[in-house]
C-alpha cells in the first residue's frame, strides 16, 4: 500500500509518505520552485526514509516469536513500520529540521524558521525508535510518551530514572515506583489542553512559586477522608527528564520533605511512602500503602531482568 502526496500541495502530506513516482515528481516541482514548505515537507520525507529503515533494522535483530513469521505478518510489520515512520517525522527539534536547513542552503535560499531549535541527535532518534519497537510495545504510543503497563513503562524510563538518581541520591526504583502509582504505569498521564503530553509523572501541582507551563485539569482529591472530583492547576514539562529533575529537586530542597529525603537512603520503600504521606504529598489516606506496592513491583521487575 503506498501513502501518496497529492500533487496540489505538499502540505497536505503532513501524514504520508511519498513513495510514488507522481507524489515524488509533485514535491520535486514544488522544492524547484524553491518553495520554504516544500523544503521542509521534503526533509520531512527523508527523516521518514530513514526512520523506517532504522526501525526496520531494529526489528531484524530482535529476536522473532514465531506467531507472526509469515507474509501476511510481515506484510503488517512493514505498514505498521511504514506508518510509525511518519508519525516520528517532522517534529519539533527532529531530525528533518537539520535537513531542512541543508537543503535550502544548498538551493541557495533563506534557513527555513522553526519553533523550536534543531538540536536532535542520532542517539535521541534511535532511543524514540527503539521505543518503538521495545518488546511489550504495541506501536501505537505517541512520540515522546513512555509505554503503558509496568514493565514497558519502567524499561521506558529506567535510564533516565538512574541518570537523576546518581546525580540526587533517591533511588531510581522509588522514583519508578512513584512514577507509575501516580500515572497509572503510564495510561493516565496528565495532558496539556490541546491532548499533548505534560510529562508531569509526579502529580506535582503548580502554586504561586511555579513560573512555568500549566496544565489543568480534573483530579481526585481526598478531603475529610472522602474523594471529591477538582480541577486542579499542575506542572508541565518539556521532557519526562525534566519532570524527574523537578521531583528530585522539590524533595531534597523543600523543608516539607527533609524527612523523605533522609530515609531515602535506607532503601525502605515503606518508610519513604511513610514520610511523603506525612509531609503531605498526597490526601490518599492509603497513598503509603499504595506507593509502597508500587515501589516493591519496581524493584521485582529490576530484580528479574538482572536475573534473565
Amino acid at each position: 500500500m503506498a501513502l501518496t502526496l497529492p500533487s496540489s500541495s505538499t502540505t497536505s502530506a503532513s501524514n504520508a509518505l511519498a513513495a510514488d513516482v507522481r507524489s515524488l515528481n509533485a514535491l520535486k516541482y514544488e522544492a524547484g520552485a524553491n518553495n520554504p514548505q516544500a523544503t521542509k515537507e521534503a526533509a520531512k520525507q527523508f527523516e521518514s526514509l530513514f526512520m523506517r529503515e532504522l526501525i526496520k533494522s531494529m526489528r531484524e535483530a530482535t529476536m522473532k516469536s514465531g506467531l507472526l513469521d509469515s507474509a501476511g505478518g510481515n506484510l503488517s510489520t512493514d505498514l505498521l513500520d511504514q506508518q510509525l515512520s511518519v508519525q516520528m517525522a517532522g517534529q519539533p527539534g527532529g531530525l528533518s529540521e537539520a535537513i531542512a536547513r541543508q537543503l535550502s542552503r544548498q538551493m541557495g535560499g533563506p534557513d527555513p524558521t522553526f519553533s523550536v531549535p534543531s538540536t536532535v541527535s542520532l542517539s535521541q532518534v534511535q532511543r524514540t525508535a527503539a521505543a518503538r519497537v521495545a518488546p511489550g510495545s504495541t506501536g501505537s504510543e505517541p512520540v515522546g510518551q513512555a509505554p503503558k503497563g509496568r514493565d514497558g513503562f519502567v524499561q521506558h524510563l529506567s535510564g533516565t530514572a538512574e541518570k537523576v538518581s546518581q546525580e540526587s541520591g533517591i533511588p531510581a526504583s522509588f522514583m519508578l515506583g512513584q512514577a507509575g502509582h501516580e500515572t497509572g504505569w503510564g495510561k493516565s498521564e496528565i495532558k496539556n489542553a490541546d491532548g499533548s503530553n505534560s510529562f508531569n509523572l509526579f502529580g506535582i501541582k503548580a502554586g504561586k512559586g511555579w513560573t512555568g507551563k500549566v496544565a489543568e485539569i480534573t483530579t481526585t482529591e481526598y478531603i475529610n477522608g472522602t474523594p471529591r472530583k477538582v480541577v486542579a492547576k499542575f506542572r508541565a514539562y518539556d521532557s519526562y527528564e525534566d519532570s524527574f529533575r523537578d521531583y528530585a529537586r522539590l524533595i531534597k530542597e523543600s523543608p516539607r520533605y527533609e524527612k523523605a529525603e533522609s530515609v531515602a537512603q535506607s532503601g525502605s520503600a515503606m518508610d519513604y511512602a511513610s514520610a511523603l504521606q506525612k509531609a503531605g504529598y498526597a490526601t490518599d489516606p492509603e497513598y503509603a500503602r499504595k506507593l509502597s506496592g508500587a515501589i516493591n513491583s519496581v524493584q521485582r521487575a529490576q530484580q528479574q531482568r538482572a536475573q534473565a
